[in-house]
């Protein structure tokens, strides 16, 4: 008797709503679902790729976001974090990198070791961000939480060349 009761209660609750269709089509189009793409048909033979056998390559799967750097000139740089740490203590290891050049490739800065980063604002040699971090409490023993300002800094090199060294500098 319990599922009949619950049909006849959805039916009744699905009879109280005669406007949805009127409602469907006052949605605008670019809110509304775009259609699925038709799956793509294979035009030639598949090609067989082999894992990386480079040891020194398997950091790259550890990359978990990349955050560009649109204000620094004609320098590539870039904020990015690898996930690799202990997660019940941080975890995020966030670095900048500035490409030097191909034959050089990037010059990688570690700036912490955090659970989230967010960029608040950029100008040419700096960039400001926003900690997410997990701390210790010493005397407790207890795992907390603290969020915290910091500005990532370099000198921008007149000949071009990437910073030899970057700051790190608490900020409010």
């Amino acid at each position: 008797m319990k599922p009949v009761t619950f049909l006849v209660a959805l039916l009744g609750l699905t009879a109280c709503d005669a406007q949805v269709e009127s409602r469907k089509a006052a949605v605008p189009t670019e809110q509304a679902a775009p259609a699925p793409a038709a799956p793509l048909t294979a035009a030639g033979p598949a090609a067989v790729v082999q894992p990386d056998a480079d040891p020194n390559q398997q950091w790259a799967a550890s990359v978990v976001s990349v955050d560009p750097l649109k204000a620094q000139g004609d320098r590539t740089v870039k904020l990015f974090g690898t996930a690799g740490g202990d997660p019940a203590m941080n975890g995020l290891y966030t670095h900048v990198a500035f490409f030097d050049s191909p034959a050089e490739g990037w010059r990688v800065f570690r700036i912490g070791d955090v659970l989230d980063y967010r960029v608040l604002s950029e100008a040419p040699g700096r960039v400001d961000l926003e900690i997410d971090e997990s701390v210790m409490n010493e005397a407790s023993g207890e795992i907390g939480s603290r969020t915290r300002r910091i500005i990532v800094g370099w000198a921008a090199a007149a000949d071009g060349s990437v910073p030899a060294t970057v700051t790190v500098t608490p900020a409010q």
